[in-house]
């Protein structure tokens, strides 16, 4: 039984637009498949019934565009598999290129038992001091890789208070911190220094940006734990509308933020309070039959690569 796909498409790469019409029919020849529609991979959310008859959704873009999509899906509460084609530049997250995806296309369009694997959803909710909720909308409160909060300009040091399933932990002051999810590991929680988790690990890690002091060390906990993050010092912008998000333009003042995997900027100021924990829907991508995690960890991000030697 052949399946059918739902197109989600990065029209602003052109290496996308040079490969549509190839993958198209990679789709429907080689699979026998049928696709029951085209959007852009943009911002908004889904149409309703935009997936209606699919059995997967493939997205053709970069990392990024498989991140922002996922959010789109998962906020329409879409449970169909996503299939990433990687048409960008790294390609970690993306499991296909145009050369794997020519290769397992029988399979994987045409009916052959799939491997689909669940990954872990990050919401965040943000309250203020008076205890109303500010109205982030479910598209643009959930995560893939991670939820981050950016001291912002003027860029001074901002203090943070965390707790963990109710039980108080440390307080950190410094440029800011990340929870990821395992997916979001590799992302800017490694490049601030925090832990590489195999994706398998059910486990969410916090990792501080540069923190003013030498014993802050990252700790992984349990994706079930509910953090909360206490806002004591910001570097507050400019006025927020609650219940809107205000886009962080580059000029001063906009001060301290929560982003949500490097594209969903919000607001955050002194006396905030922002909750993350696992969304109950978890996103589910096709797996590259092919593919390994650790063979993409070595290649491309140069996993414990030694240092480049003159050659004799």
């Amino acid at each position: 039984m052949s399946r059918s796909v739902l197109l989600l498409i990065n029209r602003g790469k052109p290496d996308v637009v040079a490969a549509l019409d190839e993958v198209r029919s990679t789709i429907t020849r080689h699979g026998r498949g049928r696709i029951v529609g085209e959007l852009d991979a943009d911002a908004s959310p889904l149409p309703s019934g935009a997936a209606s008859g699919a059995d997967m959704i493939v997205v053709l873009g970069g990392d990024g565009t498989l991140m922002a999509q996922t959010r789109r899906c998962v906020a329409a509460g879409l449970s169909l598999p996503l299939l990433g084609v990687n048409l960008g530049k790294l390609g970690f997250m993306a499991e296909f290129d145009l050369s794997s995806l020519r290769q397992q296309a029988a399979g994987v369009f045409g009916g052959a038992p799939l491997t689909v694997q669940d990954r872990p959803m990050l919401h965040a909710a943000v309250s203020t001091p008076s205890g109303s909720a500010v109205g982030i909308d479910l598209h643009r409160s959930l995560a893939l890789n991670d939820a981050v909060v950016t001291a912002g300009p003027p860029y001074r040091m901002i203090t943070l208070g965390i707790r963990i399933d109710g039980h108080a932990g440390p307080t950190v002051t410094g440029d800011g911190l990340i929870v990821s999810t395992p997916i979001g590991s590799t992302a800017y929680s490694a490049s601030a220094g925090g832990p590489i988790v195999s994706p398998e690990v059910p486990a969410l890690s916090i990792t501080a940006i540069a923190p003013h002091t030498l014993s802050f060390r990252p700790v992984v906990v349990s994706q079930e734990s509910t953090i909360e993050l206490s806002v004591l010092r910001a570097n507050d912008g400019s006025e927020r509308s609650d219940g809107l998000l205000a886009e962080l333009g580059d000029g001063g003042g906009s001060g301290t933020a929560l982003v949500l995997d490097g594209q969903v900027p919000a607001p955050l100021r002194t006396g905030d309070k922002l909750t993350i924990r696992r969304h109950a829907q978890p996103a589910r991508f096709v797996r590259n039959p092919a593919g390994s995690y650790w063979a993409t960890l070595l290649n491309k991000m140069k996993w414990a690569s030694p240092p480049a030697v003159r050659s004799r």
